[in-house]
């Protein structure tokens, strides 16, 4: 086994303190069914509490100060001057639909320990305070990563508003560059390196804990700008946008070749040089893009299986692609995208003896393991048990920002979890997505996630057999709120222009009451599971109803005792044969 997959899996995907191992997908207006623009997000962690943040619009006199928290430890790393006003925050998406993800990829070991102030969980959302587009909110991130100086590991961030979507990666610069006499070394300065890429309408992209842009125009085109002209990003023609001294930098530290001939600008790649590719990040982080453009466009990504698996490193797959049916991608089939395991490919973790009789698509941690002085691996797939929150945001360029941006919310396990529509235009949080409402040592009976939890950690148990019992639920709430939403279209366009007050009690009305009832229901399940497979057996049932005997004193029907699949008898015969054979 590689030694840079086991790094990999350490730093990245088995970290429960620092560093979130997430994923992200994102559709383009001209790529969905209904010219909408997606985000999803899945925060993953072992120590992350899912609960919905919320940050309301303010106004602040001239000389405020503002505290600077890192996200992922509440540590406080300094002050920097506020704006004049803020805009609302619901989670991961303001007042106007701008919505921004990210996922950790590390990169270079020496360069995560930089001069800076602002790390990534503040440049999102501050970056969501202070902009309202996705091209404001690169502006803002950059200009406060200059300023202030750059303090996380490598970082991919999606910024996705209702008409366009861009993927921004950067990596800080590690310890000031001192020459002999202790002067700062020439071309080393404070802040951050960074590329910023618009999607082209009609495509689809997605990271996962690994640096995806490789080559991109230079300044020199048409369609980019450097950090020096960042007013000109408002500009329509442009396309990417990179930092000053992306490549120069690279030069400097001797990841790219000084030799201009040899490496010439035009032929840098920012991943191989910040975060070169190896079996770990292509298995454990790829693999789960793979997974979403091959539910996308089948055909044109089967020949890619080999470089998700970490067997082929040099066929890589496209930075995005065009899905072969856009109308089928919809708010409910990014939810599903969400629900990945990898089915039907070849890493399918349903189908190997780690899924147990039930198929059981999870694998308790460590990913990596040793067996007679062999290493192995565990698959790292899009849903996972660890997740803290996830979301689905829905951007929609037609219809008042309010009521336009839907930011379908769920907690723990995306398989296993409902996404609840919250609208960007609301500012009562439903109690039981709160902040402070139970924690990952302090259980809430009141909280979504202990009550999400409670099902997902039952259903790994007899996965193959309740889960589809958590996939009617998911069906019927998710595909209703859709329902419900288009109903509310008209209403909805008038009141936002006319009555913004009666839009927003309406709008807070409709999320509140959502995340009662799913809730409500998803405690409801739990109960019946409970009741249903309770001791391994399963109850026998009759329109909705537990069947019992007829009796003075009913009790239920004679439970069905399912046997265990042939299969996993062969394999307990294979291993234990002689010992339990019946004589």
């Amino acid at each position: 086994m590689k030694k840079s997959f086991l790094l990999t899996l350490l730093a990245i995907v088995l970290s429960v303190g620092t560093t979130f191992a997430c994923t992200n997908f994102i559709v383009t207006k001209g790529a969905s069914k209904d010219g909408s623009c997606f985000l999803t997000y899945a925060a993953d962690s072992h120590s992350l509490y899912g609960e919905l943040y919320y940050r309301p619009a303010a106004d602040y006199p001239a000389g405020t100060m503002m505290d600077v928290v890192e996200w992922d430890t509440g540590k406080l790393l300094g002050q920097i001057p506020q704006v004049a006003h803020t805009y609302s925050v619901i989670g991961n998406m303001n007042e106007w639909q701008l919505a921004i993800g990210e996922t950790t990829y590390g990169g270079i070991e020496e360069l995560e320990q930089g001069q800076g102030m602002i790390d990534y969980g503040s440049l999102i959302y501050i970056a969501l305070q202070r902009a309202k587009n996705a091209r404001e909110a690169i502006k803002v991130i950059a200009e406060l990563m200059d300023a202030y100086g750059y303090a996380s590991e490598g970082e991919s961030f999606s910024i996705v508003d209702p008409n366009e979507a861009w993927i921004m990666e950067l990596i800080g610069k590690g310890e000031k560059m001192l020459d002999a006499k202790g002067k700062v070394v020439k071309g080393w300065s404070n802040g951050a390196v960074w590329v910023a890429r618009r999607i082209p309408d009609g495509y689809i992209s997605g990271h996962a804990n690994q640096s995806r842009i490789t080559t991109f125009p230079l300044r020199d085109g048409k369609t980019s700008i450097t950090s020096k002209e960042l007013d000109k990003i408002f500009l329509p023609s442009v396309e990417t946008v990179y930092s000053y001294d992306v490549i120069s930098f690279a030069r400097l530290k001797g990841l790219y070749p000084k030799d201009t001939k040899q490496a010439p600008d035009a032929k840098f790649s920012f991943c191989d040089a910040y975060n070169p590719i190896s079996f770990g990040n292509a298995r454990g982080c790829e693999a789960r893009v793979w997974a979403f453009f091959n539910h996308c466009n089948p055909a044109e990504m089967a020949q890619y299986e080999d470089y998700a698996r970490g067997d082929n490193l040099s066929h890589r797959f496209p930075l995005w692609i065009k899905p072969a049916d856009k109308n089928k991608i919809d708010a409910q089939y990014m939810m599903q995208m969400m629900r990945d395991h990898y089915e039907g490919t070849s890493m399918d973790m349903t189908k190997d003896l780690g899924a147990g009789p039930y198929k059981c698509p999870y694998r308790w941690r460590p990913m990596n393991w040793n067996y007679n002085g062999k290493e192995y691996i565990h698959e790292r797939a899009t849903a996972t048990q660890q997740t803290g929150f996830s979301f689905v945001a829905q951007c929609r360029s037609w219809l008042p920002n309010w009521f336009g941006g839907i930011f379908w919310f769920s907690v723990d396990d995306a398989a296993s979890t409902c996404y609840v529509p919250m609208f960007c235009g609301i500012n009562k949080i439903p109690m039981e997505y709160a902040e402070g409402n139970g924690s990952m040592v302090d259980y809430s009976p009141t909280s979504a996630f202990w009550t999400f939890t409670k099902v997902s950690n039952f259903v790994y148990s007899r996965y193959c057999d309740m889960i589809k019992h958590v996939n009617e639920k998911q069906a019927k709430w998710e595909g209703g709120f859709v329902k419900d939403i288009a109903r509310m279209e008209g209403e909805m366009k008038d009141l936002c222009t006319n009555n913004p007050d009666k839009a927003r009690q309406m709008l807070n009305d409709f999320s509140n009451k959502a995340a009662k009832d799913v809730c409500a229901e998803w405690n409801d399940l739990f109960i019946y599971l409970l009741v249903k497979y309770n001791d391994g057996n399963v109850k026998k049932e009759k329109d909705g109803k537990f069947l019992k005997t007829n009796t003075q004193n009913p009790q239920c029907e004679f439970p069905d005792q399912p046997e265990y699949p042939q299969y996993w008898y062969k394999m307990i015969v294979d291993d234990c044969g002689k010992n339990i054979e019946a004589k």
